[in-house]
């Protein structure tokens, strides 16, 4: 199945799970960047869930997880670029989390409008 919002929740998870092994050789405290790599693979895993739920309140219940990763990974990664601890640009993957955030909004009004 094609979907826009997994296919960029991927492409997430895959630039974090690479700074998180650039971030890992540095020798820093990794404990915010473990937070972020938590998170931000979180996500589509939850999308993933919710394609293949039980009901459409499990679908929505899932996009809701991930609407709640999404948006927890945009606070690790905006903590980790206010503190400069780490030469990264944050600014991309930030973007591309918004943009999910934003479809995860949609598609739950979207869900909710149809449940019925």
């Amino acid at each position: 199945m094609e979907s826009p919002l997994l296919n960029k929740s991927l492409e997430f998870a895959t630039q974090i799970v690479l700074f998180y092994e650039e971030f890992a050789k540095s020798k820093r405290d990794t404990t915010i960047a473990k937070q972020l790599l938590r998170s931000a693979t979180s996500v589509g895993a939850n999308i993933n869930e919710a394609i293949y739920g039980n009901s459409k309140p499990d679908f929505i219940a899932k996009l809701h997880i991930s609407l709640k990763e999404v948006s927890e990974s945009i606070y690790w990664l905006t903590l980790l670029k206010n503190t400069r601890l780490f030469e990264y640009d944050y600014d991309i993957s930030i973007k591309l989390a918004e943009e999910i955030k934003k479809m995860l909004i949609s598609s739950i009004k979207t869900a909710k409008k149809n449940q019925n």
